[in-house]
């Protein structure tokens, strides 16, 4: 039973514990808060040891009357890895200034850039890269989603080239200081965005551009992709094959999942903690091909389509596992993953 520490127990982070904590060969030791709110008395509500990662603040936890075990220095020497989930920008610093320091191996989020990491992961493309690795970075919920899909259709019939307009929601449900409000803003407005280099670092070598569009909504991101095939399949090849990949819903809008909205209502009518959807959900209808070149459309759930693959990660960092399937089908079983 491997130790696991998460540093920062927010949006990801809290996910992350979650999974980890239904796994029988990990366990969770700690979780860290910077700050005295809701999530962090969340956390030793739900039985976790709760650090502080400003120890000056400790009086703030005291105040509030949220107990903690200690500081994030005193986590350290429990762990054999720690999964960071703090804003983009500063996990590459801790990893420069602490975890390097420590001899601590460290699983990275897609704030981080890839070239600060050194190594990128996703479950289906590259498991193999993160064996015994001491860090890697997991890409981001779109070029998670990216991937999902992606990587059946090129073991299929072969990739020659991609394209996909991401369509992005404006913030997380929790967020109110980001928006846009009343307006559709090219994010960025130069092409190619940066969703298709992020993509290359695990799927080495593909042909990928991507532009991208953020929207006034909060609860998730939507794919529009062209795939150039280089073998001639029939639409029902690629549906058999959608189907039987872990972790993809095909979804039918004629069955009342005509939007995001209404998946993500699927997603609570499953039972699911937050109403996450780890799954990516394709819309069938929308797969078609013309002309040797696949058209479909896919939804994302920012918040949580990430987080299987950090439990995959941690198996393969620690080598709890070789094979990625075997990780991905347990990883699936324990969170009650569909597909």
């Amino acid at each position: 039973m491997k130790s696991v520490g998460i540093n920062g127990y927010g949006t990801i982070g809290k996910r992350v514990a979650d999974a980890v904590d239904c796994q029988d060969d990990m366990k969770i030791v700690g979780v860290t808060k910077r700050t005295p709110d809701f999530e962090a008395k969340m956390a030793v509500e739900k039985g976790f040891d709760l650090y502080i990662s400003a120890p000056e603040r400790e009086g703030l936890f005291k105040d509030a009357g949220i107990e903690i075990s200690g500081t994030i220095d005193e986590l350290y020497d429990q762990l054999d890895i720690i999964v960071d989930c703090t804003p983009g920008g500063i996990g590459a610093k801790n990893r420069d200034n602490i975890y390097q320091k420590q001899g601590l191996k460290a699983i990275f989020e897609g704030g981080e850039k890839h070239e600060a990491i050194g190594k990128s992961f996703n479950s289906f493309s590259n498991f193999e890269d993160a064996l015994g690795a001491d860090y890697i970075r997991v890409v981001s919920c779109n070029t998670t989603g990216l991937c999902r899909t992606l990587k059946p259709i090129d073991d299929l019939a072969g990739v020659k080239k991609v394209r996909a307009v991401m369509v992005r929601r404006g913030a997380d449900p929790g967020q109110i200081k980001s928006g846009p409000i009343n307006a559709i803003v090219p994010n960025p407005p130069t092409v190619p965005s940066h969703h298709g280099p992020d993509v290359q670092t695990v799927m080495y070598g593909l042909d990928i551009t991507t532009m991208a569009l953020l929207v006034p909504t909060t609860i998730m991101h939507q794919h529009n992709l062209m795939v150039e095939l280089e073998k001639d399949v029939s639409v029902d090849d690629v549906i058999d094959k959608l189907e039987n990949t872990s972790r993809v819903l095909l979804l039918e809008a004629e069955k009342g999942m005509d939007s995001t909205a209404s998946v993500m209502e699927f997603a609570r009518d499953l039972g699911r903690p937050r109403g996450d959807l780890f799954e990516i959900a394709v819309w069938k209808e929308s797969l078609n091909i013309v002309d040797q070149e696949l058209f479909y459309m896919q939804a994302i759930h920012q918040e949580s389509d990430v987080v299987p693959e950090n439990v995959d990660a941690i198996r393969a960092m620690l080598e709890l596992e070789s094979d990625p399937a075997k990780s991905i089908a347990k990883t699936n079983e324990n969170m009650g993953i569909l597909g």
